[in-house]
């Protein structure tokens, strides 16, 4: 089976690995990987660089960025990825395509592979992130699809209502599980050599991406943030990884660069890559943002996760997870709610860490 594997960021890559590890040594499988959206750009951390280190067989480079993130410019940039998906795929043939996510470059690439008829296989359907138009680009990816893989029985029955086809959705579970109980994580000596972050200290992890629906709050959004750190650095070191190419991402970035730039105690990394993403994860005293790793990842260690507003927002809430709203008074409430809070159970959820055995059984039953 000739099977091809869309990555278009850090974030779906690091998720991907342990089926790319399996599909990569099944002689049942002729594997190629698709690269695009941020993997090619030096101002996202050149990610190509970690796909390269393993060595696939190979990985095919397409130039799809946008020339910034406004709202024209991502617009135009899903319009660019359809006519350059339109020729690559009128010039490749595959059995089958593999998609995760939700991403609108992700969305792009699967739309113009609709009038070729291949077969899509999407993993992690049937989710729901209100405050994203990520939500639609993820309904609409599982409308393209002939096969759909959900992290649990509660995203399958969303998915069979969103396509009204309960024969091609499978609940195999999350991916990340898969990494979570297989990874060796750094030593702390060897993350603070490679990182120069020493995760002895007390340490929040922030991840905070635009909320596209509302985008035009993110500015007030990101200054609430920020100056609820100027007060939590007193107590904690603050690890922040940038936000994505969403519409407003670059103002968020330049408002953490600023600040970052007289708080020496705000380390700021582009791309950890998921081995350092996921140590500082386990380390850290608690997680601070909206990226969907505090809903999948977080509940596995467990770690506390603040929540912040709407982008997430439809997702399943474990006992780890504090939503709260993006203002300063709420954020450092919810701190210390935090703080004098009990230790919590792992909320397996998410499957076993086999979900990448389960996705090839199956696909050798297609």
């Amino acid at each position: 089976m000739k099977v091809a594997v869309l990555t278009s960021s850090r974030a779906d890559f690091g998720i991907y690995l342990p089926l790319l590890k399996l599909l990569k040594k099944d002689s049942f499988f002729d594997l190629e990987i698709i690269a695009f959206g941020t993997h090619l750009s030096k101002k996202h951390g050149y990610t190509l660089k970690e796909i390269e280190h393993y060595q696939f067989n190979k990985i095919h480079q397409l130039n799809t960025l946008p020339n910034s993130d406004s709202t024209s410019d991502i617009s135009k940039c899903i319009g660019d990825t359809i006519l350059t998906f339109s020729s690559f795929w009128n010039n490749t043939q595959f059995d089958l395509v593999i998609a995760l996510g939700d991403r609108y470059e992700m969305f792009a690439a699967v739309s113009a592979s609709s009038p070729f008829n291949i077969p899509i296989a999407h993993i992690h359907a049937g989710e729901t992130t209100l405050g994203a138009i990520d939500n639609a680009y993820r309904h609409s990816i599982s409308l393209f699809s002939k096969h759909l893989f959900v992290s649990n029985n509660t995203y399958k029955t969303r998915a069979e209502e969103i396509t009204e086809d309960s024969v091609k959705v499978h609940n195999v579970g999350a991916l990340s599980i898969d990494n979570l109980k297989t990874i060796d994580f750094l030593t702390l000596e060897d993350f603070k050599s490679k990182f120069n972050i020493d995760l002895y200290k007390p340490t929040i992890l922030s991840t905070f991406h635009p909320e596209t629906v509302s985008f035009e709050s993110n500015e007030n959004y990101i200054k609430e943030l920020l100056t609820s750190f100027e007060i939590l650095k007193e107590n904690y070191q603050i690890v922040i990884t940038m936000p994505n190419t969403d519409t407003m991402g670059q103002m968020i970035r330049d408002e953490i660069e600023t600040f970052s730039n007289t708080n020496p105690e705000i380390k700021v990394i582009e791309s950890f890559g998921m081995l350092g993403y996921l140590t500082c994860m386990k380390h850290c005293s608690f997680l601070l943002g909206n990226t969907s790793s505090g809903f999948v990842e977080a509940a596995y260690f467990p770690k506390f996760v603040i929540n912040l507003g709407d982008r997430q927002k439809g997702r399943i809430e474990t006992k780890n997870i504090f939503t709260t709203k993006i203002e300063k008074n709420a954020i450092l409430e919810t701190v210390k709610r935090i703080e004098t809070t009990n230790e919590l159970d792992n909320e397996f959820v998410y499957g076993d860490g086999n979900t990448a055995e389960k996705i090839i059984k199956i696909l050798k039953t297609i």
